[in-house]
């Protein structure tokens, strides 16, 4: 009989392209709501245009942390066997960020506020899903 030291093995609780997925859903979806209080701002009754310096500003930056939480969504797919799904949606909202971008004036607004809401329910559809075991279970393989 081989004797037992008592010890358990060590086991990752939490992996890092996990928290970074999560981080980056998240950040989006917090910008998203930034983009709708600055665009209610200069765009409703009052119509107050200091706001669309920092609505466009918001812009920039949803590119920037949709396309991070994309990427991070492909490395968990690809590296730890999460689901695709949340790496294509995450795609989608990416793209669709830079189509918002390019509808957001004037004549073209009945293409940006839907495209608003259909950008939000991908964000937020990904940072839930980021936070689910089964997001957790595909990540720790």
């Amino acid at each position: 009989m081989a004797p037992t030291t008592g010890t358990l093995s060590a086991r990752r609780t939490s992996d890092p392209i996990l928290t970074t997925v999560r981080v980056f859903a998240v950040l989006t979806v917090v910008n998203l709501l930034w983009q709708f209080v600055t665009a209610g701002e200069f765009i409703g009754p009052a119509g107050d245009e200091a706001w669309e310096a920092p609505h466009a500003t918001g812009a920039i930056v949803l590119h920037v942390v949709s396309g991070l939480a994309m990427i991070a969504a492909f490395a968990l797919w690809r590296l730890r066997g999460a689901a695709l799904w949340p790496a294509a949606t995450a795609l989608v909202v990416f793209v669709l960020s830079f189509v918002q971008a390019y509808f957001g004036m004037g004549s073209t607004m009945w293409i940006h506020v839907p495209g608003a809401s259909i950008l939000t329910i991908g964000a937020v559809a990904v940072a839930v899903w980021s936070f689910l075991p089964q997001a957790v279970t595909g990540a720790s393989r």
